[in-house]
């Protein structure tokens, strides 16, 4: 039986295995490179031409914009970029890597937390969860692994922040820190962290809070530590005014989201069932399943005084205050749109970890029946993360729309006339799809509606109201009006 339990694992961690490098090798060669992503790319790009941090300020009045509020996705992937595209590496293949690289340290981070608290067993869900997770959906997605975006590296951050939380104090702080400065929205998760750090703390009443003092200060000051070098940097590149101006712009963004959107809870809580590529009251189930079984696994250790059990209720605690608060945050939020890629910080980090609870829960049950039945539902619950999973992987193959390969034969051309004539802006109109192919040209990237646009010849999928400058199939440039 226990060989039989053993070759089964390995299958299933291969197929896993399998499952994650077809998605990722679509995210990485496949799919469109979309608008966000050339967006985020502007700042590489920007640093290498030796024009600082700064984006093209498509959003921010379309000049060139050092510490552009805008861009959320921030140095801690932005930064290994531009080394990335320094070695001459293709522009889209090479941004694209970092976020991949933060991936694999996702789902590494995941088995090590996963077997930390239930073993192999829980380690394979918990790595399955994010592959069960979809984010593709609507206009501001997360296609893959391999977008360049923050949201996975936040993630892969804050997991690892929680493997050494028990003793490394210090580095977990840090690596929280760098999550914040890999997507700001990694904020969210601090009181996560605080409620870990109260949890692992020793002794009880003031002795405990002595304790948790003591192993407390030196995580609050690291995870600061990232954030100001980053501010720092931006004093002494903006100076006094417009440092004052960039904080109140900064304030402005975290405050609204960048968005101005009017939407339900009901809404939101379609858009989550909806994003686990199986029918709503599937997982609707399967997160009662797992709620039922944190519950009982947390009142049979209630009492234990055992280290391990101890480390678990952390995890435990954690994850789900991490969850409930992107959850919460993104559901309650009427202004924010129906874009799952939101809370997904949250639901990448904490999520799979609640799965490998669920499993430990199962375990940890002493009655024999009630083992058996926690177990079975377990089985369960892995069965509905692997379906949804492999439904992830055969969704990958339907074909696109709009490929990379598409946007690159498109934007060859385009390229040709940019270099041919000097151009330096081309200003897209809307905002959407005209962002890529200008990226991807090699000019810089404004907005059609912006006044430091008026002069500048436009690149569009719509028909030119003005000259036509050059027709180049999906995509035209139109002189200025």
């Amino acid at each position: 039986m226990n060989r039989a339990r053993t070759v089964l694992f390995w299958v299933l961690a291969a197929a896993l295995l399998i499952g994650h490098v077809i998605v990722a090798w679509h995210s990485l060669v496949v799919w469109r490179f979309w608008e966000d992503e050339a967006f985020n790319l502007t700042v590489p790009r920007n640093l290498l031409a030796g024009l600082g941090y700064s984006s093209d300020g498509a959003l921010s009045g379309s000049t060139i914009t050092p510490f552009d509020p805008r861009i959320s996705t921030g140095p801690v992937v932005l930064l290994p970029v531009a080394a990335m595209l320094a070695t001459g590496i293709d522009m889209v293949i090479g941004a694209r890597l970092i976020p991949l690289a933060y991936w694999i340290l996702l789902l590494a981070g995941l088995a090590v937390i996963g077997r930390r608290i239930g073993g192999r067993w829980a380690a394979l869900l918990a790595v399955a969860v994010p592959l069960a997770f979809t984010t593709s959906a609507g206009v501001s997605p997360i296609q893959g692994p391999a977008d360049l975006l923050g949201e996975i590296p936040a993630a892969a951050l804050l997991v690892w922040a929680l493997i050494v939380l028990p003793r490394r104090a210090w580095l977990s702080g840090l690596l929280v820190g760098l999550a914040v400065q890999a997507k700001l929205i990694a904020l969210l998760a601090l009181p996560a962290f605080a409620l870990a750090l109260w949890m692992l703390a020793d002794g009880h009443g003031v002795a405990r809070l002595r304790d948790l003092l003591r192993r407390s200060w030196r995580p609050l000051l690291l995870v600061a530590v990232p954030t100001l070098l980053v501010e720092l940097s931006a004093l002494v590149s903006l100076g006094p005014a417009g440092f004052l101006q960039h904080l109140r712009a900064l304030a402005g963004f975290v405050r609204s989201g960048g968005q101005g959107a009017a939407t339900t809870i009901s809404e939101k809580l379609v858009t989550l069932s909806g994003s686990w590529s199986l029918p709503g009251f599937i997982v609707a189930s399967a997160a009662v399943i797992l709620v039922v079984l944190i519950a009982c696994g947390w009142r049979a250790a209630h009492r234990s005084l055992a280290a391990g059990d101890r480390l678990v209720r952390a995890y435990t605690a954690a994850a789900l205050l991490g969850a409930v608060t992107f959850l919460a945050w993104w559901i309650t939020a009427s202004h924010l749109p129906l874009w799952v890629r939101h809370p997904a910080p949250g639901i990448f980090a904490f999520v799979p970890i609640l799965a490998a609870v669920a499993v430990w829960s199962a375990q940890r049950l002493s009655a024999p029946s009630a083992r058996r039945t926690a177990l079975a539902f377990a089985t369960l619950l892995g069965a509905v993360v692997a379906t949804g999973a492999a439904l992830h992987v055969i969704d990958s193959f339907t074909p696109r729309p709009l490929t990379l390969a598409d946007q690159r034969s498109a934007v060859a051309p385009i390229a040709a006339w940019v270099d041919d004539t000097g151009t330096e802006w081309l200003a897209a109109e809307p905002w959407g799809v005209a962002i890529a192919p200008i990226v991807l040209s090699g000019a810089h990237v404004g907005l059609f509606d912006a006044p430091a646009m008026t002069d500048v010849p436009r690149l569009t999928s719509f028909d030119c109201t003005t000259e036509v400058l050059l027709d180049a199939g999906p995509y035209r440039i139109c002189a200025a009006p």
